[in-house]
């Protein structure tokens, strides 16, 4: 269970939420976790379950279901799914979809879509990462080409998480190819349109019961209603949305890191060698207190960085940050806690390797960390 008493990005009403959540992923999340695993796919009752406790979205106004909290409220949902080894794209949907709808979407778009995200009755996704085009989205080539009062939607998109599961999807799309930057637009298309087809879920190093899919575009039409704010600056959007998503990012590579951390504490205390346990000896003790300060490090800056989101004063660059430096220093701790397990850290049966297979991807989506570097390096 992560130890929240020193946290000062938190009050007290977070943290009758934060009972609330554990409580929810007692009952709906870790009896299946392995089945999911299994499945590649998480189900969803867990869905459902998440919305009914008010979980999904929670920063959503009322008038469109949702609770109106801050997105501290988010943020503990994120460390308790990433702490209890889960990759379930709740996230995304509560983190970034809802926020670019809401932000973003016209009146008619906000009640169609938003109750139901909040509720766990429609799963989103937003498909950006193509196979030519991954962190520099102006490279992508899928087009929404407007044809009388319908765009006409022809591409392909890959590593889309949920893809699977969604029941709408925010594609970045150009709709005037010869403007570049200037020329993409956020497009809304639901699962059930002609044209629309998923590809397999695909086989990941890790994060395996996250559905990530292939998604592909033919000639599918949507109408000019379904541009999600105004056409030509869906970059803008994105580029907007960063600070939010990077954070995400960072939020879920502390919990996952602290996971690790308490799995390699609870093993070298149980397991013996040379007639003491691995614990006793100084070389773990002393990996183990590196391990701590890190962690250290890392919580109190979460705690800026939530703080100073919350009040709407995170930078770009200070998020770019967060995602670098939380995501490498997940790969750290979490090896390192592997190694303490020694071969048993290998086998898929402990948490730990699950964990290390997990954190892999995270210096690689929402922009990779050379890329972050780049972000970061433009602000000096």
């Amino acid at each position: 269970m992560l130890d929240t008493a020193s946290r000062t990005a938190f009050d007290e009403d977070h943290a009758m939420f934060r009972d609330t959540v554990r409580r929810v992923f007692d009952k709906a999340l870790l009896p299946h976790l392995d089945r999911y695993e299994r499945e590649g796919i998480v189900d969803r009752p867990f869905w459902l379950a998440c919305g009914e406790a008010g979980l999904l979205c929670p920063t959503v106004k009322p008038e469109y279901g949702g609770l109106g909290l801050d997105f501290a409220y988010n943020v503990v949902v994120a460390e308790e799914l990433a702490y209890a080894g889960s990759a379930a794209g709740i996230t995304l949907q509560s983190d970034i979809v809802a926020e670019y709808i809401e932000r973003y979407g016209s009146e008619e778009q906000k009640r169609t879509y938003l109750p139901g995200m909040v509720t766990g009755e429609v799963i989103t996704a937003i498909a950006m990462t193509e196979p030519g085009a991954g962190s520099d989205l102006q490279g992508v080539r899928t087009t929404a080409i407007r044809d009388g009062n319908h765009y006409v939607v022809n591409g392909s998109k890959t590593y889309i998480t949920n893809g699977q599961n969604a029941d709408l999807v925010v594609v970045v799309a150009k709709t005037d190819p010869a403007l570049g930057a200037k020329g993409i637009s956020l497009i809304l298309v639901d699962a059930d349109t002609p044209g629309f087809q998923r590809g397999r879920n695909l086989d990941k190093v890790g994060m395996h019961s996250a559905d990530t899919s292939e998604l592909f575009f033919e000639d599918v039409r949507v109408p000019i209603t379904h541009c999600l704010g105004q056409e030509g600056q869906g970059f803008a959007y994105l580029m907007s949305q960063l600070p939010q998503e990077r954070l995400s990012i960072a939020v879920s590579a502390q919990g996952a890191a602290q996971r690790a951390f308490d799995e390699a504490v609870a093993f070298t205390k149980d397991r013996k060698a040379f007639g003491k346990t691995v614990f006793e000896f100084q070389n773990t003790r002393f990996t183990l207190a590196d391990m701590k300060s890190q962690l250290q490090v890392g919580w109190a800056h979460l705690d800026w960085a939530i703080a100073r989101h919350v009040r709407g004063e995170l930078t770009t660059a200070e998020a770019s940050a967060a995602k670098q430096w939380h995501t490498d220093m997940q790969g750290r701790v979490i090896d390192m806690a592997l190694q303490l397990h020694g071969g048993a850290g290998y086998m898929n049966e402990y948490m730990v390797a699950r964990l290390w297979r997990d954190a892999r991807v995270t210096r690689i989506f929402g922009g990779t960390n050379e890329i972050m570097k780049e972000v970061v390096s433009r602000s000096i």
